[in-house]
């Protein structure tokens, strides 16, 4: 199925454009303009994870089950030490000992660093999309495992019909992590999570659905895929 082998991170380069995100609650659309990136054709699995940080932090054990029980945090520290262990210039900057008001350490983002990083909400939508326009880019129980055919179980990363661009599971199977702040001025420091999980209903597993959550969170249905920026 082409998917990463052992633990390596397969990256696929994603073509510039354009993506409309949109939110529900607010009844907001915007238009975002993107340059091309690099972004991993599966989320990081438990066997990657755990040769870059000696950690397996998920609730149910498999080496190529996605990791999950991670936080967003957890993802972003994630991103710095497989930087570090490639030989990269890591994406972010942690440990400065500053916090924002909810008590969350901060962390800065070097947009000109060649390391690995999460993906910004459009960059995940446009990703998804692959190209299409409709609510997902192909019959959902062929590319995704959801609450309907999953078993109410994870499965492991690439066991779906990938995406026009070669990405797989992007809907389904984990929830992912993204860059951005949801919406600080109601929810401060909430990030966006993306793309729906093994025990989500149909309607949740679309390329537009936004979700949010603590950047301290952890949960056995969350986990990510990592990013870098074409420089």
């Amino acid at each position: 199925m082409g998917t990463d082998t052992g633990t390596d991170i397969r990256m696929i380069t994603v073509p510039a454009g354009q993506v409309t995100l949109s939110d529900r609650r607010t009844q907001r659309s915007w238009a975002v303009e993107l340059a091309p990136y690099r972004l991993a054709a599966c989320v990081v699995t438990q066997a990657q994870y755990a040769r870059v940080t000696g950690e397996r932090p998920s609730t149910a054990q498999g080496d190529r089950l996605p990791v999950e029980g991670v936080s967003w945090l957890d993802a972003v520290r994630f991103c710095n030490a497989l930087s570090l262990h490639e030989g990269l210039t890591p994406a972010y900057r942690l440990g400065s000992g500053t916090e924002d008001a909810a008590g969350v350490e901060d962390v800065g983002w070097d947009t000109a660093a060649d390391g690995y990083r999460l993906p910004a909400e459009a960059e995940w939508e446009h990703a998804c999309r692959a190209g299409t326009t409709g609510a997902r880019y192909g019959a959902l129980d062929d590319i995704a495992w959801h609450r309907g055919n999953s078993r109410e179980r994870m499965h492991e990363v690439g066991g779906r019909q990938p995406n026009a661009w070669g990405l797989y599971d992007t809907l389904g199977n984990v929830w992912e992590w993204c860059w951005d702040v949801y919406d600080a001025e109601v929810y401060g420091s909430y990030r966006v999570l993306r793309g729906g999980g093994w025990f989500d209903e149909r309607w949740s597993c679309r390329a537009s659905v936004r979700r949010r959550s603590h950047p301290t969170f952890r949960i056995d249905d969350t986990g990510f895929r990592v990013a870098r920026s074409v420089l």
